[in-house]
């Protein structure tokens, strides 16, 4: 099996950089500073076992890699950037015949949960994954991630009907990743899974637009965005974990900081930092939104942080830029 990772960023290096580092074939698909950079040197992981350094195949994009039978694709951008990655990917040929959508799987390693239903009008076969992986963009050419005792846990499954008996590509998979070092538990309700997901990431926009998630009105503002996000998916009808299977998937897993790698807020608070110019609150608060209006649920507070944090990417200022009071205050308007 061959990983082709598809957005050497975060989540992505720290992936692929673990995957290659236990010897799995492993080909980081990057751009800009980042590719240069790998190019140049290898990527650089660092995680509370040590710090590695590793050298496999790099690539600017799909023009570059010739896929193979054995390749599995894996979407590492966010989710924002999914439909022109898909549209990239899905008809390169494959050797042997066919195209990468006929032939190959594609795992959606990335938050939110319309990714799987984007791959899955191109894909034959999508795996979904559930990432809880506190990773970091140090800089170009180095990435970490400080989770203990594992550096993630990456739950994957099947994101539509399972493939006939007989079918080892996700037991393949998971096996790769436990060989990397994550706990990689295989869940037939995945879904479930990236649901529960969804509404602790509805925080990240609270964390990038006030700084971080340590006072009172801050955490206000983040619990009255989940309790939206509960009443909209109750609303629609969507399962989601319940919190004891919700603590036991995650029992004894920490986040405990990195000498010299501190990190200093999650997904959304780090595009902020880069100034990547977009944002994934669409897919995240916004989801909300979307099923909200569908089901007739007030969401005020997840449309304004889904609006705010969109404007101020798109203004490219840095994490911290309002307060939660203002925030809360314009949602009670």
């Amino acid at each position: 099996m061959r990983h082709i990772i598809i957005g050497t960023g975060a989540v992505g290096g720290v992936i692929g950089g673990l995957l290659a580092s236990a010897g799995k074939d492993v080909v980081l698909v990057a751009r800009g500073a980042q590719l240069d950079a790998v190019r140049a040197a290898g990527l650089e992981v660092a995680t509370a076992a040590g710090t590695v350094r590793v050298r496999p195949a790099v690539a600017s994009g799909h023009q570059e890699v010739d896929l193979r039978p054995d390749d599995v694709l894996v979407l590492a951008v966010k989710s924002q950037d999914t439909a022109d990655a898909l549209a990239a990917w899905s008809d390169r040929p494959v050797a042997g015949g066919g195209t990468a959508a006929e032939r190959l799987a594609v795992v959606c390693a990335q938050n939110g949960v319309d990714n799987e239903r984007a791959a899955l009008r191109r894909f034959a076969r999508v795996i979904a994954m559930c990432v809880w992986l506190p990773a970091t963009y140090l800089e170009p050419g180095r990435v970490s991630a400080g989770g203990v005792p594992v550096p993630g846990i990456l739950t994957v499954g099947h994101a539509a009907t399972p493939p006939a008996p007989g079918d080892g590509l996700l037991s393949g998979y998971a096996g790769d990743l436990v060989d990397a070092g994550f706990r990689a538990p295989v869940a037939a309700d995945v879904m479930a899974w990236k649901y529960t997901k969804l509404l602790t990431n509805l925080a990240n926009a609270v964390e990038a637009l006030c700084g971080s998630l340590r006072d009172d009105d801050s955490r206000a503002l983040a619990a009255r965005a989940d309790a939206e996000g509960r009443a909209v998916l109750r609303a629609a009808g969507i399962t989601t974990l319940d919190d004891a299977a919700h603590d036991a998937a995650r029992s004894g897993f920490r986040v405990e900081p990195l000498p010299g790698r501190e990190r200093g807020g999650g997904s959304t608070w780090q595009s902020l930092v880069r100034g990547t110019g977009s944002i994934e609150s669409d897919h995240l608060n916004g989801e909300i939104v979307l099923l909200g209006r569908l089901h007739g649920v007030a969401t005020p507070v997840n449309a304004v942080l889904q609006r705010r944090a969109r404007l101020a990417s798109t203004a490219g200022l840095p994490p911290g830029g309002t307060t939660a009071a203002a925030l809360l205050a314009e949602a009670d308007r």
